[in-house]
């Protein structure tokens, strides 16, 4: 059992460590779940490859199963907006009606509104940063304040508290407690409230304290800002109407047309069962597990067709566009399908056993805590909002959703909790998009980690526990 838990710590460590590095998550998470199986090996006997391939290989290829359509349907409208300029047109606009003194929530809420229309976070820093550097050396406002605010609206409360976000974070629970995405939504209006009102009172006190200090924009001689031309770009109305109809067509799919059975074909029958072929006509499907992603995918679908047919002309090449959007899917979710491999591989180890029992005992028995305790954690050791909530419930999932129904608390406010709680130490250091985003700014974990660190890490946490505490009192 020692060995085993040194196998796990060893091999986690050097997961973030390798990660942190650049390492490729598809290549470390395999290996390194070998590591903590040989470790498991020599300290009870039990076989190796067994274990290990039984373990890694049909999570990872289950998770794809489940979530790829989303992914690739995400990456393709994400990249149909960008390519269109329908993202940058909503930025220019936003930016230029919120105006001079205001350039941190110009910044936050055109994060804001791309993410929670379906826009991938990559694409959004890649669309507001030019912006955003504009504004801010036109202000003189220091640059190392641009990361933590496309931070904050890029990847906090957009992501995984608003209701009805269709981004991968707030999709996962869906099948574990048999919700949707807009479950619990007042628990998920007040997370928003706390973590975007935090972060911004927070980003703004920073501001007042560096101009106090005499601090300017700086001298930035390697930066690199491609410059675009904006002659073209849709009118922010027409930009803004996909989102609007990716929102709109998710909430009435998930609410009226498939719980009702609409558009549900004749050999489909809905049953409490997984689902499982049964004849050659008839497939039994459990309804509470799939209308979340339906209803998703069809939702994308609809926003990716508006957006090709209102800018059509302005795409070079629209199977291009189209190409690249699926193969920019593909290494996203193979990190994250790696890293829920890999948890898997140690979740059956049997020093996990020392793991999962510390988790259950800080929880003090609560379900809720439980969630953030096992979720956050897993995010932090991952790097990874959904690969972290997708080992803590696959682990953990069946368990918490016994002790919800015994407490009387509801798999909704399971569902946002567990949203909220991924959105928090998934932003350490080692964290994809933190690395691609001050690589995308040019600035330094130095200069910039420690307010993104507030924003992304500190106050969604704080956020987590308030929700949890109301979830606990009944309020969803």
């Amino acid at each position: 059992m020692v060995l085993g838990v040194i196998g796990i710590v060893i091999s986690l460590v050097g997961l973030i460590w390798l990660a942190y590095r650049g390492w490729s998550v598809v290549l470390i998470a395999p290996l390194l779940a070998l590591v903590a199986c040989i470790f498991n090996v020599l300290g009870t006997g039990n076989d190796l490859m067994a274990g290990y391939t039984n373990g890694f290989m049909p999570n990872l290829a289950n998770y794809v199963k489940t979530y790829f359509p989303i992914f690739m349907l995400g990456a393709v409208f994400g990249k149909m907006m960008d390519d269109s300029g329908s993202a940058r047109a909503i930025a220019n606009f936003i930016m230029d009606k919120l105006g001079p003194g205001k350039e941190v929530i110009a910044t936050v809420v055109t994060c804001a509104i791309l993410t929670y229309g379906g826009v991938s976070l990559f694409v959004v820093v890649f669309a507001v940063y030019p912006i955003a550097a504009a504004m801010f050396r036109r202000a003189d406002l220091p640059k190392r304040l641009i990361a933590p605010a496309i931070a904050l609206g890029a990847f906090t409360f957009t992501m995984t508290a608003i209701p009805g976000t269709p981004q991968i974070q707030n999709a996962i629970p869906m099948p574990f407690f048999g919700t949707d995405v807009f479950a619990a939504p007042v628990l998920g209006v007040i997370a928003a409230v706390i973590m975007a009102g935090g972060g911004l009172w927070w980003l703004n006190r920073q501001e007042k304290k560096m101009r106090a200090a005499g601090e300017g924009y700086g001298n930035h001689p390697n930066e690199d800002i491609r410059i675009t031309d904006d002659m073209n770009l849709p009118s922010f109305g027409i930009s803004l109407v996909p989102i609007i109809f990716v929102l709109i067509a998710n909430f009435v799919f998930s609410k009226v047309v498939m719980p009702n059975n609409n558009i549900v074909p004749e050999n489909i029958i809905w049953t409490d069962s997984a689902q499982v072929p049964d004849g050659d006509h008839v497939i039994n499907i459990a309804k509470s597990g799939v209308i979340g992603n339906w209803s998703l995918i069809w939702a994308l679908v609809i926003g990716i067709i508006l957006v090709i047919l209102f800018n059509f002309k302005r795409y070079e090449n629209v199977p291009t566009s189209l190409k690249n959007g699926v193969s920019s899917s593909f290494l996203a979710i193979l990190n994250t399908a790696s890293e829920v491999g890999y948890g898997n591989v140690i979740k059956t180890l049997a020093g996990f056993t020392v793991v999962a029992t510390g988790m259950q005992a800080i929880s003090g028995g609560s379900v809720l805590v439980l969630d953030i305790v096992s979720t956050s954690t897993l995010a932090g050791i991952t790097g990874s909002a959904s690969g972290g909530m997708s080992i803590a419930l696959s682990v953990f999932g069946e368990q918490m959703v016994t002790m919800a129904n015994n407490a009387g608390i509801s798999p909704e406010a399971l569902h946002r909790v567990c949203s909220v709680a991924s959105g928090g130490l998934d932003t350490l250091p080692h964290n994809g998009a933190v690395l691609t985003l001050l690589a995308a700014t040019g600035l330094t974990h130095r200069e910039s980690y420690k307010n993104m660190c507030v924003c992304t890490v500190i106050i969604p946490l704080i956020a987590a526990f308030i929700i949890a505490g109301l979830g606990t009192l009944g309020v969803n």
